[in-house]
């Protein structure tokens, strides 16, 4: 079974068709790449896919669950579908110990005596182990996406989507959430990722899907798709990178 199938998804805001029959599948173990112009309808899927928009027509199933409106599955889906955003969503109120161990405890009753090990894990992965105490606005911005990601971890999640998760930061706190990355698709972490640095697609994801006017245009390996592209709208859009 595919970590994530979708099939003939269509999305719509009011009259404003966004999603025009997307199908796409992928294997556990998998990092999907997906590139694309702004409005082309990324970031709508991956909030399809985690049950945050609800869509008109189609099937997704992740990890196991259909995707629907009904909260208990969404509540399923979300214990096993990690999701980072473009913002951190720390809670600022909330150290890093407090942020990323909330949801553990709160929706897996996480004992209190294993709570230490567990973030000291997921800080360790992403090369934060002494920020325990730390508050967010203590934090580099990059730091704060890396918790961000831990917290993501912390769910024990068999996918993670990542949702331009660079966009806000400077080059040198961007190399530092790629690195994270990189290093959690190396450990054969299942992940789709919106993005717009095109060298790490290139070098890092298995498969790259371009996005264009709401429906995949092209996939295939990063490879094939950075150094064939067969359609005038890849090529143009890779262009820039390419130079």
């Amino acid at each position: 079974m595919p970590a994530l199938r979708i099939e003939n998804l269509v999305k719509s805001y009011g009259a404003v068709p966004v999603l025009k029959g997307i199908n796409l599948s992928v294997e556990n173990g998998d990092v999907i790449a997906v590139i694309g112009r702004s409005g082309s309808g990324k970031s709508t899927m991956l909030r399809c896919i985690n049950g945050l928009e609800p869509f008109q027509k189609g099937a997704i199933e992740v990890a196991g669950h259909k995707v629907d409106t009904a909260s208990t599955h969404l509540r399923a889906l979300r214990k096993e579908v990690g999701m980072v955003f473009q913002s951190y969503n720390l809670f600022p109120h909330l150290n890093v110990f407090e942020n990323i161990t909330l949801a553990p405890r709160v929706v897996k009753r996480l004992p209190r005596d294993e709570q230490a090990a567990l973030v000291k894990e997921v800080l360790t992965r992403v090369g934060l182990e002494e920020k325990a105490g730390a508050y967010p606005d203590e934090l580099s911005g990059g730091q704060q996406q890396r918790v961000a990601i831990a917290r993501s971890l912390a769910m024990k999640p068999k996918v993670m989507l990542f949702d331009e998760v660079t966009s806000a930061l400077d080059p040198e706190l961007t190399g530092e959430v790629l690195k994270t990355i990189a290093e959690l698709a190396e450990a054969g972490m299942t992940m789709v990722l919106v993005t717009h640095e095109m060298g790490f697609a290139r070098r890092v994801a298995t498969r790259t899907v371009f996005m264009h006017e709401g429906r995949v245009w092209e996939e295939g390996s990063s490879e094939e798709i950075f150094t064939n592209p067969r359609t005038p709208e890849l090529r143009s859009f890779i262009a820039p990178s390419l130079k």
